[in-house]
């Protein structure tokens, strides 16, 4: 393997986290602001680049351009790698960002890459690449939102992606279509065809409320899908939020709102 061949637990219902088990001279590789918990012995190294051997063992152009993609995913030029330079087997945790799911992803067993949104990649062994897709259609740049350069993961080793709320899994036969909310893709197989279509009708496009496009998805293939992206979620909570401080009023009565038109709001 050119990946390091890690152990994991994943704990927790809603807000899990995953223990990653290191044999000595081990790592793993993770995005800034995961980290939660580690035992004595690991090192803390950042890296320049997705930490794979491709990229570490190229020239100073190579590294550039692999830290470069990870600017168009809107990440960090650096990752941070964490290596067990102790003499017996040392574990090291990430926590997932906001309530939701950590998928375990078996490079080995995709084919050697896994398409994933974005910002759902948490960790993974060193050696795994973490670079940018592509697409060869306009209309996902256009109009996909997450759609146009989304994250592949490539390599032979493990690698953890976060779903939002609860996850579903889909496995697509042949021909078969999936058609799922741009920001309620998690990933999928590589050899899944993807997508943007437009969702047609003026009443839909103006009135629907659930945006202009959707992601096709044409087997054969596994697709995963979360029902909370984080888009979503922080929508919520940017409408629930008092305006200029202070409780707002009515809060937890059934009037509330009916009490503020009455009343009058001097927000």
């Amino acid at each position: 393997m050119n990946a390091h061949e890690i152990d994991y637990d994943i704990f927790g219902e809603e807000m899990q986290y995953v223990s990653i088990e290191l044999d000595p001279m081990e790592a793993v590789v993770a995005e800034a602001g995961s980290f939660m918990m580690m035992e004595p012995d690991i090192k803390m190294e950042t890296i320049f680049g997705d930490g794979s051997h491709k990229d570490q063992q190229g020239d100073i152009l190579g590294k550039i351009f692999s830290a470069g993609k990870r600017i168009l995913t809107g990440e960090s030029l650096f990752m941070t790698a964490y290596y067990n330079v102790g003499q017996g087997k040392r574990k090291v945790s990430f926590a997932s960002p906001y309530p939701g799911k950590i998928l375990p992803i078996d490079l080995s067993e995709k084919g050697g890459k896994f398409i994933c949104q974005k910002d759902a990649f948490l960790c993974a062994a060193k050696g795994v690449s973490v670079g940018i897709e592509f697409s060869k259609r306009l209309g996902r740049g256009l109009f996909g939102g997450e759609g146009f350069i989304m994250q592949k993961l490539e390599g032979d080793g493990m690698a953890f992606v976060h779903a939002g709320g609860t996850m579903a899994r889909r496995e697509l036969q042949a021909g078969e279509t999936l058609r799922v909310d741009t920001g309620c893709l998690v990933g999928f197989s590589h050899t899944v065809d993807y997508d943007v279509e437009f969702i047609g009708g003026i009443r839909n496009s103006l009135f629907g409320g659930e945006g202009l496009f959707f992601a096709t998805l044409r087997g054969p293939g596994i697709v995963y899908v979360q029902s909370l992206p984080f888009s979503r979620l922080a929508q919520r909570v940017w409408a629930a939020a008092p305006r200029g401080g202070g409780k707002q009023k009515g809060e937890g009565s059934l009037l509330g709102g009916i009490g503020d038109i009455i009343m009058g709001d001097n927000r």
